[in-house]
């Protein structure tokens, strides 16, 4: 890692990023990434998108307030919730990438572990496949070397899928988490995925307690040496709520906070509920570590 502006910058294998129809230069641009839900429990937002309207509508919301990609879900990112059975997530998913492409050029990810509900969301549109699985299947590393869209593997210790993991234990959780990652981005090398289309996340709270996401969160740094764009999701988790003893409407502070410690060590992708809030924060570090100049400048120069 080198020093700009007495902030780290990891040495990205590859920094300049085309992704769908548009052109990311993760060295010096943070992304930011909207959320869709198509769930009717979703921890956060408790269904508000859905329907399918309300989600489309919710997209078309984020893009007019500055997202750079948009991510559809279908599955509630709990075990303890109901599972969804594949054609329903295919039901929930597919319809909403299908619109948001034919309105927009913005990048299109979809939440999935199963390959044929990415497979399908890919036909239709969607430039990302975010398997918060770790890459459980490997056949869904086969369909993104053929496919050539983009994939975002995070570390997850359930096996299979959505499996509750009961009082997670680490002895060196960022350690542990990197060298998840390294192996799962081997495998998918292994598979003909290319490093062009790797990103990574280290899964905060994902089968981590508190102390887990917050030690992972002064550490990300060991994540993001790894070489390969950083993907954090940290908006309004559980570990935020626990060290401020806040409820889940009222996190959003507590997220920026969260999102600023991980852009200083590297993070370059944020996935977020609040897209308003967290563009005008982003945009602000990103002007002040010099990447972007202020929208216009009239104090003390006029």
């Amino acid at each position: 890692m080198r020093p700009v502006n007495n902030v780290f910058v990891p040495e990205l294998i590859e920094p300049k990023r085309q992704i769908g129809a548009r052109q990311f230069d993760l060295a010096r641009h943070v992304a930011i990434m909207a959320i869709i839900n198509r769930t009717p429990d979703s921890f956060h937002d408790h269904g508000r998108t859905f329907t399918f309207d309300a989600a489309v509508a919710a997209a078309t919301q984020a893009v007019s307030d500055g997202t750079d990609w948009v991510e559809v879900g279908g599955v509630p990112f709990s075990p303890n919730r109901p599972d969804v059975d594949q054609p329903e997530e295919l039901d929930r998913v597919v319809p909403v990438v299908q619109a948001i492409r034919t309105a927009s050029d913005v990048v299109i990810a979809v939440d999935t572990y199963r390959t044929e509900v990415a497979r399908q969301a890919i036909a239709a549109g969607a430039d990302v496949i975010n398997d918060t699985s770790g890459l459980h299947d490997p056949e869904l590393a086969d369909l993104v070397a053929e496919t050539g869209v983009s994939l975002v593997i995070t570390h997850s210790l359930a096996s299979p899928p959505r499996t509750p993991v009961m009082r997670p234990g680490y002895e060196d959780i960022a350690g542990e988490v990197a060298a998840f990652l390294a192996s799962r981005v081997e495998l998918a090398l292994s598979r003909g995925v290319l490093a062009s289309q790797i990103i990574i996340d280290p899964g905060h709270d994902l089968n981590k307690n508190t102390y887990h996401s917050l030690e992972l969160t002064r550490r990300l740094d060991e994540i993001t040496r790894l070489g390969y764009p950083t993907l954090v999701a940290v908006s309004n988790k559980d570990f935020i709520g626990e060290t401020l003893n806040l409820p889940q409407d009222q996190r959003l502070e507590g997220t920026i906070a969260a999102l600023m410690v991980c852009i200083l060590q590297g993070a370059r992708i944020v996935r977020v509920h609040d897209v308003r809030a967290a563009s005008s924060a982003v945009r602000m570090a990103e002007a002040i570590l010099g990447w972007r100049p202020p929208a216009y400048a009239r104090h003390n120069l006029v």
